[in-house]
C-alpha cells in the first residue's frame, strides 16, 4: 500500500528550552546523535520540568527526525524511563497506524534515495531545513508487519555485517604495522 506520512502518522515539532546543568528531562538535540541517527552520548536530565509541558514528552516508538542542518537522519526513540523531549532541530513523529512499524518508518527515511529526496526540499541559505510539510507529504510503501519485520532484520544484518568488516580492517591494519615496525626492530 502506497500513502503518504501524514496518513499514518501525527507530526509536531520539537520544543525550544534553555538547558540546565541538573534538571528532571532530558532534552534531545541532534548533536547526541552520529550521522546514521544512533545515540553516541549518555543522556543527562538538563531541563526543568516546569518549563515543559506533559505533551512534548516523548513516548516509545516516536521516530525523531532531525529536519535543520546538513545530517537529516531518523532515529526511533526507545524510552530509557527519564523523561524526555526532543529539541526543536526534530520533529516528532508518532505512527498512529497500527500496520505501520514506527522502526520501519526510521529505516525508510534513512535509506539513501529517501535521503536524496529530502535533501532536494531542504531551503535556507546559512542552515538548511525541511519543512514540516514536505515530510507529511513524502510518499512512502507500506508492506506487511511480516515484510516490515523482514526488512528491518535484514537491515539490521547489514550493518552488523559493516561493522564486522570495519573491525577486521582495522585488526589487519593494526597487525601489518606491527609487523611492520617490528621489521624496523631488526
Amino acid at each position: 500500500m502506497k500513502t503518504i506520512i501524514k496518513h499514518i502518522a501525527n507530526i509536531r515539532t520539537g520544543v525550544f528550552a534553555k538547558p540546565v546543568d541538573k534538571g528532571d528531562i532530558v532534552y534531545l538535540q541532534a548533536k547526541y546523535f552520529d550521522e546514521a541517527g544512533v545515540l553516541k552520548t549518555e543522556l543527562e536530565p538538563d531541563l526543568n520540568a516546569g518549563s515543559i509541558s506533559s505533551k512534548h514528552l516523548l513516548e516509545q516508538g516516536d521516530v525523531l527526525f532531525a529536519a535543520k542542518g546538513s545530517k537529516n537522519f531518523a532515529a526511533t526513540f526507545n524510552h530509557n524511563g527519564i523523561p524526555t523531549v526532543a529539541s526543536t532541530s526534530f520533529f516528532v513523529i508518532r505512527v498512529h497506524q497500527q500496520q505501520v512499524l514506527p522502526a520501519f518508518l526510521t529505516w525508510f527515511l534513512n535509506t539513501p534515495g529517501t535521503q536524496q529526496l529530502l535533501k532536494r526540499y531542504a531551503k535556507g541559505s546559512s542552515i538548511v531545513s525541511i519543512s514540516k510539510d514536505d515530510l507529511s507529504e513524502l510518499e512512502i510503501s507500506i508492506p506487511s508487519i511480516e515484510k516490515q519485520h523482514l526488512i528491518l532484520k535484514t537491515a539490521n544484518l547489514r550493518k552488523l555485517e559493516l561493522s564486522i568488516n570495519n573491525q577486521i580492517s582495522d585488526l589487519k591494519e593494526q597487525y601489518i604495522q606491527a609487523l611492520l615496525k617490528s621489521a624496523l626492530k631488526k
